[in-house]
């Protein structure tokens, strides 16, 4: 497995791989890798002939009062799990190399005002710049995102589709812990006592599963979902909501596929999570 840091020698790489016909996927992370991240670098290793993976905290998603200091960081931990999942090359570059200066910024609008949108109103232009600049530079064949993500992952293909990237975007299931919690870089945040708190989110999605059904009011899920999370004393909901799996704006009635999503937090901690319904 190779390590690089810099735009050109990543390119350089590829495009050796790409003259021998080879095919490329590319797993972008933030690094801090768990059993999430683990998943989506195995499906890429099934069906690529080449791995990158990227390991980037990137410094334009993040909101002047958010966690980039504090989020969590160990390449010599994510290096060894990349290595032990047959990772071809990780490509960690510093801000200074991703950003000179920049003034092009990639915005997909709509999409993105809803959701995580409206509470982290720059996240969503920084995902989306760093995301199609990582596809500039490795040119993969496939690109692998969590479903955990759903809002992220909806902007990626709508981005995808709207500046015709030749790539094409795999979304992986949720990985949870074995006592439901979607796993999370920041669930290393937590307290003891919050780690238990957290359950709630999954307890609401399994609630929200159980009751959903086609052309059902909206609110009579949302209802029965936010009691779930407001019994929990530490839990301070963000937003619940019902949107159309493609558009990502609220809907009334369950009368499309649509996604249910969360964003709650546990003390200081911003957690999410969702489930899809298809009618």
């Amino acid at each position: 497995m190779q390590v690089t840091k810099t735009v050109d020698e990543t390119r350089a790489l590829v495009k050796g791989w790409k003259r021998e016909g080879k095919t490329v996927g590319l797993v972008p992370t933030m690094g801090y890798l768990h059993e999430g991240h683990a998943s989506l670098i195995k499906k890429c290793r099934e069906e690529n002939d080449i791995v990158v993976v990227s390991v980037f905290v990137n410094p334009t998603q993040f909101g002047p009062n958010e966690d980039l200091e504090a989020y969590p960081r160990d390449f010599q931990r994510d290096s060894a799990l990349c290595e032990s999942l047959g990772a071809d090359l990780i490509f960690h570059p510093e801000p200074e190399d991703m950003y000179i200066n920049p003034c092009a910024y990639v915005s997909i609008d709509t999409l993105s005002q809803n959701l995580c949108g409206r509470t982290r109103p720059i996240h969503f232009k920084g995902v989306c710049t760093v995301v199609s600049k990582l596809f500039h530079i490795v040119a993969p064949d496939k690109a692998y995102f969590g479903q955990k993500d759903a809002q992220q992952l909806a902007i990626i293909k709508k981005m995808v589709q709207d500046l015709n990237f030749d790539i094409q975007i795999v979304g992986c299931p949720i990985v949870r812990e074995e006592d439901g919690l979607a796993k999370s870089s920041r669930n290393t945040y937590l307290n003891e006592e919050e780690r238990q708190a957290a359950l709630c989110l999954s307890r609401a999605v399994k609630k929200g599963q159980e009751i959903i059904a086609k052309d059902m009011d909206s609110e009579a899920v949302l209802k029965e979902m936010r009691a779930v999370i407001e019994a929990e004393p530490l839990a301070k909901i963000d937003y619940v909501s019902v949107v159309d799996a493609l558009t990502m704006q609220d809907v009334d009635k369950v009368d499309r596929d649509v996604l249910v999503a969360m964003a709650v937090y546990i003390g200081k901690t911003r957690l999410i999570d969702n489930f899809s319904y298809e009618v």
